[in-house]
This record gives structure tokens, sequence and C-alpha cells, in this order.
């Protein structure tokens, strides 16, 4: 893009010349209404926020970290922490008490930003764990004295920097300064902190920008929390185009109705939101006599429509389809959506199918926090479903002897902080990533994800399981499942834990005038579902690969209980742990319980 600067310290000085009094963000107001910023405004508290934080004694280079939900503070000081020359620490807000603790110390953060009260306090508890911490300052609080916890963080709570040491120490940043430090919430073990550089991200942006187009008048719909990376670069790119961004409102229940009144033209967001929607109108398609045939055929049509394969004799089908379905879906989104962004996990098959169908355009992608976030992604210039695109320009990809993905490319990570041996293990010394993914390229350069590589089972018989493949043909198979999770290495045969989609369940139950009682998985009915869902699953992998045992249980995975990670990705060996009693119950007893 013409003129960008080469850092991320200058970009929204550069952007407030470029659009000025075009809308940047968009966020929820305390009475339910809506309040919009320009990019002036927005380059105004970024100036504010980077001038404080020199106030405050913060060098360059020196890590500030950012503990709070996806809000428009969190943009102004993520940008005046890189104004500042400073380095970045995204921190999720619902890390627990050790990973807080763990992160804030390794990064040697100097200053702590934190959404309000509550979380100040969680920082300041662990204050004698952190001997680099020198200020905690809350965004929801007027300035206060040097070192206090209800410190603010756009006032100075004492001597401002000028304007002209800001715009100086933004000057003085190169590309190959760091940026950020995102800890990988890692399923084993504690976070490792990746480095990313200034020209890590402008990489990324030369590599994407291209492949995706927005500009103004476009609105982003930012849902994922921005301490997720794919968030910070969707904010990115969404202001480099002069977009406007369109903040979550914190509530879930809320999303389809911001979403109404939002009327993005760009969505990023995590499979399962989009899986919910298919779900949901599927519930209510299939609630009508014949209805379940009805939305096939529907979905059937409106996929060969948009292949450009629609027989005439099924036009009419067709257009009294658009009014029923594809239309009022498309409202749902808002009905502007140019595109919709999906990765870090499969998404089910007919959940693409679905929204092709309805004229929704959902792009899957992939990346890791070292590759900057992104390795390919499939676009409207090239696309093949069941794929995550080809490798986006700049980064090469190529498949190991063992089936594991290497990248290499400007946009993959210089190292681990304070980490050699982690990085050492990371990057080989031709640069190559070692993903840790399994995978396929095709004849034409599309790139399939298969499973982790860490993750392989292999059964006491000496077979090769990989558990991501089986695990998502089950929960692909019913929307009653929420997630499945494969047991089998070194035993004889694999066993499942499953969870349930608990309102899912509840609707189904409700439909059929069952009392589920305190314990659904127990009820023979609920047994069957799920049996349902494991036989047709069985009947799309190897035969090694086959569920032998199954068990319901009535809680989900949760950050709460250690068994998923701030991202939502499965910790293996904590549902081990946990669930070890009924493990064993599974491989004693030979079948479902």
């Amino acid at each position: 893009m013409d003129g960008r600067p080469d850092t991320l310290a200058e970009f929204t000085q550069w952007a407030e010349e470029r659009y000025g009094p075009a809308p940047a963000l968009r966020f929820r107001t305390p009475d339910g209404g809506w309040r919009t910023r320009s990019y002036a405004e927005l380059a105004a508290s970024v100036r504010e926020t980077g001038r404080t934080l020199l106030g405050l004694g913060v060098a360059a280079g020196e890590r500030v970290a950012v503990l709070a939900e996806t809000r428009p503070e969190w943009t102004y000081t993520h940008f005046g922490i890189l104004a500042a020359g400073g380095v970045l620490v995204p921190v999720y807000p619902t890390a627990g008490e050790e990973e807080l603790a763990w992160v804030l110390s390794d990064s040697e953060a100097v200053v702590a930003v934190c959404e309000d009260a509550a979380q100040a306090a969680r920082v300041e508890a662990l204050r004698p764990k952190l001997p680099a911490l020198r200020e905690i300052l809350r965004m929801d609080a007027p300035p206060a004295a040097p070192g206090s916890p209800s410190g603010g963080s756009y006032g100075a709570p004492y001597g401002r920097a000028t304007a002209a040491e800001l715009a100086a120490r933004a000057a003085a940043v190169a590309p190959d300064d760091d940026a950020s430090i995102v800890y990988t919430s890692g399923t084993t073990g504690l976070p490792k902190g990746c480095r990313l550089t200034h020209g890590n991200f402008g990489a990324v942006q030369d590599a994407t920008l291209p492949l995706v187009r927005g500009g103004p008048g476009d609105s982003t719909y930012l849902y994922l929390p921005l301490a997720h990376l794919l968030a910070q670069l969707i904010q990115l790119t969404t202001l480099l185009e002069g977009g406007e961004l369109c903040y979550f409102g914190g509530r879930v229940e809320d999303v389809v109705g911001e979403l109404a009144e939002a009327r993005p033209t760009h969505l990023p967001s995590v499979p399962r939101l989009f899986e919910k929607v298919h779900s949901v109108v599927q519930a209510l398609a299939e609630g009508a006599d014949g209805g379940r045939e009805r939305f096939q055929e529907a979905v059937r049509l409106g996929v060969l429509a948009a292949e450009g394969r629609l027989p005439e004799a099924d036009r009419a089908a067709y257009e009294a389809a658009e009014e029923t379905l594809y239309e009022p879906v498309r409202a749902a989104f808002g009905g502007r959506l140019k595109w919709a962004l999906t990765g870090g996990a499969p998404i089910a098959p007919d959940t693409l199918d679905f929204l092709r169908a309805c004229g929704i355009r959902l792009f899957e992608g992939y990346g890791m926090t070292e590759s900057g976030g992104v390795i390919s992604l499939n676009h409207p210039g090239a696309e093949r479903p069941g794929t995550v695109g080809r490798p986006v320009a700049g980064c090469e990809v190529r498949i190991a002897g063992d089936g594991e993905v290497l990248a290499r490319g400007p946009m993959v990570f210089p190292g681990y902080h304070a980490n050699p041996a982690a990085t050492a293990e990371a990057l080989d010394p031709d640069g190559w990533l070692h993903t840790g993914d399994l995978g396929e390229l095709d004849g034409d350069g599309f790139l399939s994800i298969t499973g982790r590589k860490k993750e392989l089972i292999i059964t006491s018989a000496g077979k090769n399981i990989t558990p991501t493949e089986v695990e998502f043909a089950v929960q692909a198979a019913s929307r009653y499942v929420s997630r499945a999770v494969l047991i089998g290495d070194r035993r004889p045969h694999p066993v499942a834990l499953i969870t349930l989609d608990a309102p899912e369940v509840a609707a189904w139950a409700a439909r059929e005038s069952l009392d589920l009682g305190a314990a659904p998985g127990a009820h023979p009915a609920v047994r069957a579902l799920v049996a349902e869902a494991v036989t047709t699953a069985n009947a799309a992998v190897s035969r090694p690969a086959r569920i032998r045992a199954f068990r319901v249980l009535d809680e989900e995975f949760s950050i709460a209980a250690g068994t998923l990670t701030p991202t939502l990705k499965l910790r293996r060996g904590a549902v081990a742990d946990r669930y070890a009693a009924e493990i064993e119950a599974l491989y004693a007893d030979g079948g479902p319980v």
C-alpha cells in the first residue's frame, strides 16, 4: 500500500493522514447504543497513551502487558505501546493465576494495563513474583498516583512526554525490532513467548492484503479476543484499508442482534460461531413437517447455484428457497457480508455448504503464532473447500518425510523470548519452521491439515491413528455433540470421551417431551443419539481408528477446569488425568458406558 510506514509505531499517524474524519471504530455504549470514533480520534488517543507510557519511563524495547477483553481501549493501548517503542504482551483475561504470573514474569513486563479494578487486583496480588513490574494502569479509571493499581492509562498519572518526544521514539523503531511477544497457550506445559517483529507484521500484510480486499465503507465485526494474534491481524488489516472496526459488545447472547445492527461486510471468527448458526437454522427448519428434506434440498440447490450448475428445471425451487432460507440467513449476518474468515480448527463440511448455499463466502486459512499468524489462505481468487488454501505470497511450504508441515518466509518469527532451546527445536538452521502439524499438498498446491504430530496415537498393536480425524468425524456427524476426544495410545483399541452441546440437546429433549434429569449423558435416548454419530464416524475412518466404546460426559471441557487452553484448544493430558476413572472403565467393560 503506497506510503505505508515501515513499522507499526507510526501506523495510526499514517492512517490519520490518509483517512482523517472517516469512521475507524464502532462500539457499544453503556446505554446500549453505538458510538463511532474517526481515524483522527483514534490517532489522538494513541498519542495520548504513548505519551503517558513515555512519562512512566517506558524505554524502547521494554514490555507492556495488556489484560482486557476486546474493547476500543485495547486498540488505543496496543498502538500506543508501539508508538512509544515498547513491545506488546497480550494476556487473555481468562488466564489462570499461574499462567498470568508466568507471562508477566517471563516477559519482564514493566507496565500492566488492565481492563478494570478486578483485573488490576489480580496483578497487584502477584507483585511479589514480578520484580520487573513498575506500574499497574486501568482502562476504566482516571489518573492516579504512580504505583497505584487504580492508575489511568489515557491520562498522565504524572508528567506526560511531549508529542515531539513520542514522534522521535516512534521514528527510531526499526522493522527488525520486536512489536509483540505473544504467549502461545500450549496444550502442555507453560506457554512460550513468540517474538514477532514489526517486519513480521508487515510481511503478513504484504501477503494477505491483495487476497481479501476491503476499504472505506467496509466494516469488520470483531468477535475474536484481541489477545489472539488473528484478531490483532484483522484489526490491522481493517485499519490499513480504511474500514471500520466494530467491536463485539461482550455478551455472547447478543451476537446475532449486534450483527444485524452492525451490518458488517467482513466477519472473522472461530468455526463454532458459523456451526452454531447452521445448527440453529437447521433445527428451526426441521421443526416443520418434511422440514429436513426441504432444508437439505435447499442447501443442495444453493450449492449448485453457487457453482454455476443450477439446472433450469430447479430455478423455481431455488427462488422459493431464496425467500425462505437464503435471504433470511444473509439478513441474520447483517445483509452486507462479503466474506467470512475462519481458522484454528477444521469446520464441518456441511456448514461450509450451508453458508455457500446462502450466498455467504467463508474462507478457511491456516497459520500459527510462530508463522506470524498465516501460512496459507483460501480467498476469492483461489478457493478449494476442505483445504486451508494455498501458501500466501512469500511463504514457502513443504512436507517433511514424516508428514510434518514446514514453512519459511519473512512472516516467520525470529524465535521464542529467552528460550533458545525451544527456538532451536522450532526453527532449523535453514529457517524452516517446524509447525508440528501433519499435512498434505495436492497437485494444485492447496494445503490440507490432517493432524498434530505429537498427538499421534499408536495402539498396542502398532497402528498409527490421527485422533483429530476421528474426533472431527464424530463432531461433524451430529449437532448434539460438542466435542469428542479419542483415547488409545498404547491401548488395544480407541475409545472416546464425548461432550454434549447442551442447548441443542435441551431443545431436542423438549421437542421429544423427554426429562433428561441431572445427568443427560446417562439417558438411553441421549446415548442413542451419540451412538448414531459414532457409527457414522466409524464408517468414514479406517478400521483401526474406529471407536470401540464411548462415554458421554455431563460437563463440557473448559478453561476453568484446565481441559482447554485460552484459545479453546484441547489439553489432552489434562483430559486424560481428569477422566482417568472413566477411561479405565471403558477398557474394563469393553463397551459403551
